[in-house]
């Protein structure tokens, strides 16, 4: 076995905070809290847990059987483990990571500016966030140089290997990300008004939880929340100890992630309701830039000690962008890692590749949004790739054999039932999105042109 194969994490800690780092990410603060008091606050987080159960850490577990059998990509993953024919299937996960990626920088590169508009005084009360947002998005200079820095970054870390590179920047930005969401958390609670939007936030009328849309959303929210599905974990499998513990990992993983969420809608949304309270229809409304780029830049600075408050906000979306990033990064590399290929060769390689192909996200907007949904909706079939795999591999076997004799917590035959369900949630969560896109553009949803067709993701998949 060549040197880069023998790559580990040197401390269950460090993959842990690898595993948690591919988790958290910008839909954990500008997504989740608009979707959780969209569909009924409270009855929303039940459900989200019930989708946390079923859905993501059963998925979880799946993805680190295949690596850590496999201890390859998932490529590799696919084909030791069930057969050469379902390569294919891995390579799927690699092309969605890999455009996921390409676009993701740019998210990121969103976060560094706002960032140093915060070190720079900026964001202060006022300010023309409207402005502000409209004219860095209008020059595609500083979109394309602010995605460059972006990849450069996350592309050291990879470049640095696992040991030296994921899990040293990961075991330090992840305990500092949830620090800084903690500290936007404790800033908002305490604000005059603040209790209101805690009620909206958590509102307790369950009978919300007859409401098909509510389920669907949070199932939603979970598939792309998690990771799960995205080969990430997968991934990450190859680099672990034998004994490294499956089950008690994953559950951290995916509580950890819902963690952040809470907590990011709790300095969120009770912000939203100290500070416009007549407002938060709109502001709700307004979408994932609109919500963080224009609203939070406006309102975080307008309350005493705002602009530090700011600052650190959108450090702590850098962080989560960041330690997503790197590890769809790393999705790819390792494949190539597994065809042959030096580390630093294959980040190079990926890292140009991806700057790349997301220079059309990086100038447009309206491409950008474009990638989100076309690639999005790739994540779930991801997920549907891997729960069908494990249904191959035998799921019975996976947990007697492979998740349970090295697991604290042992795995029951929920883990069976909930894997084997996988396939009838994925078509009816599909179902439901594609139906969705009829009723909002009767006459455009077959249209490869239109920016959230069922059309354009079909053409580009």
């Amino acid at each position: 076995m060549d040197n880069q194969n023998k790559e580990t994490f040197a401390t269950r800690f460090g993959f842990i905070a690898a595993a948690m780092g591919q988790a958290v990410g910008t839909g954990n603060v500008w997504r989740f809290p608009r979707v959780a008091t969209a569909n009924g606050g409270g009855p929303f987080m039940v459900v989200y847990m019930i989708a946390l159960a079923v859905w993501a850490i059963p998925l979880l577990m799946a993805e680190v059987v295949l690596g850590r059998k496999a201890r390859k990509g998932t490529c590799g993953a696919f084909r030791d483990t069930i057969g050469e024919k379902y390569t294919w299937m891995g390579g799927w996960v690699v092309v969605v990571c890999f455009a996921l990626g390409a676009y993701y920088s740019v998210t990121m590169g969103w976060c560094l500016k706002y960032f140093i508009y915060g070190l720079q005084g900026a964001l202060r009360p006022g300010a023309d966030t409207v402005a502000l947002w409209e004219n860095f998005i209008a020059s595609p200079v500083q979109g394309l140089i602010f995605n460059a820095i972006s990849v450069l970054i996350a592309g050291i870390i990879v470049y640095k290997g696992v040991e030296g590179g994921i899990e040293k920047a990961s075991k330090f930005m992840i305990p500092t990300l949830f620090v800084l969401l903690a500290v936007g958390m404790v800033r908002a609670v305490t604000m005059p008004g603040a209790t209101t939007g805690l009620h909206y936030l958590f509102n307790p009328d369950f009978s919300q939880l007859g409401n098909s849309k509510v389920w669907l959303e949070a199932f939603t929210q979970i598939a792309w929340s998690t990771g799960a599905g995205w080969g990430f974990m997968t991934t990450y499998a190859v680099y672990t100890k034998k004994k490294e513990d499956v089950a008690c990992n994953c559950y951290i993983a995916g509580l950890a992630d819902t963690s952040a969420a809470l907590i990011a809608s709790m300095a969120v949304i009770p912000c939203i309701f100290a500070m416009a309270p007549t407002q938060y229809e709109e502001i709700l409304a307004s979408g994932n830039t609109g919500l963080t780029f224009i609203w939070l830049a406006k309102l975080f600075p307008e309350m005493p000690g705002g602009g530090i408050i700011a600052t650190l906000f959108f450090l702590a979306m850098t962080f989560a962008a960041l330690t997503s990033l790197y590890a769809m990064y790393e999705v790819s590399i390792r494949n190539f890692m597994d065809a042959g290929w030096p580390r630093k060769k294959a980040t190079v390689f990926v890292a140009v590749a991806s700057f790349i192909v997301g220079i059309p996200s990086a100038v447009n907007i309206e491409f950008f949004n474009n990638q989100d949904q076309v690639w999005g909706v790739g994540l779930l079939v991801s997920g549907l790739m891997f729960a069908l795999a494990m249904k191959k591999y035998g799921l019975e076997k996976a947990r007697l054999e492979d998740i349970n004799p090295v697991s604290d917590v042992k795995v029951g035959r929920w883990w069976n039932v909930c894997v084997s369900a996988f396939p009838a949630l994925f078509a009816i969560i599909c179902g439901w999105w594609i139906w969705q896109q009829f009723t909002w553009y009767p006459d455009t949803w077959w249209n490869p042109l239109e920016t959230y067709s069922p059309g354009t993701m079909f053409m580009q998949w």
